[in-house]
């Protein structure tokens, strides 16, 4: 058996939502079929679906615990590609502050409760106990990845794990300020809305936030290609309102994009689907 499914499959058997890595830690891509959330999502953190897909889908959200679903037929051709194993921090209630460099690991010392340690190829993961929303750089070299996130599987640490604390949870809290609020033309609607039940729309806009906030590079594309997408697929029918845009724009500048760029790739995104 693949060394990486045995590790998978014991992290299901204690629970810990699992699943496959290619080459650059990074998830196997969405099916055709499922590709931008095409399939509806799926009901619950444990199981890939409701999709009939060839192989896993939907990036972390493919991390399962059923022994059934990793050594099953979808996912033999990708354990045979998988570099490495990851898991779903969020699906468990936990907690990764994942510091990547040696200034990072120095300033949780300083600054955060001690707790599970991971040694990582130029850092630590750091576990708590707790689950919040995941957001990349809320630092130099600090990354959260607990709910729709996947952190790298490097063994289960040393240290006793403590509970998410506050400090932790202010690192995603952004200040209100006049300079980042835009004003946004959303679509007016008026089509047949396609969306089951409003948990659609939500799931949609999530994943886009997830989306642009785990982007590493090419943001400025990723911002205005979710864009797109959002708009695609929920900006004729009404559904989609000022609320909406407003978290896309606020996940964007938590990677540094200006309010002034938000407005541009929104904009754009519009007149390229004739809105």
């Amino acid at each position: 058996m693949n060394a990486h499914l045995r590790t998978a499959l014991t992290l299901a058997a204690r629970g810990v939502p699992a699943m496959p890595l290619r080459a650059g830690k990074v998830p196997f891509g969405n099916c055709p079929a499922c590709r931008d959330n095409a399939c509806g999502g799926r009901p619950n953190m444990k199981t890939p679906g409701p999709c009939t897909c060839p192989q896993p889908c939907h990036a972390w959200a493919a991390a399962a615990t059923d022994p059934d679903t990793l050594t099953g037929p979808a996912w033999a051709r990708v354990w045979k590609q998988a570099a490495a194993v990851a898991w779903h921090p969020g699906g468990i209630g936990l907690t990764v502050v994942d510091l990547d460099h040696a200034d990072a690991v120095a300033w949780a010392r300083r600054t955060l409760p001690a707790t599970r340690a991971v040694p990582t190829t130029r850092g630590e993961h750091w576990i708590y106990q707790g689950a919040m929303q995941s957001v990349n750089a809320v630092r130099d070299g600090v990354d959260i990845k607990s709910t729709m996130a996947y952190a790298r599987w490097l063994g289960p640490g040393t240290g006793t794990m403590t509970a998410l604390p506050d400090t932790v949870r202010a690192l995603v809290v952004r200040k209100p300020s006049p300079t980042r609020h835009v004003t946004v033309a959303v679509p007016p609607g008026g089509g047949e809305c396609r969306h089951r039940t409003p948990a659609y729309l939500e799931r949609g806009i999530a994943m886009a936030e997830q989306r642009i906030t785990a982007a590493t590079s090419g943001v400025h594309a990723t911002v205005y290609r979710t864009f797109l997408a959002v708009l695609s697929a929920h900006g004729r029918c009404g559904c989609l309102t000022d609320t909406h845009a407003a978290r896309l724009f606020a996940a964007a500048q938590t990677k540094g994009e200006s309010p002034r760029h938000c407005a541009d790739a929104w904009s754009n995104a519009r007149t390229a689907l004739g809105m």
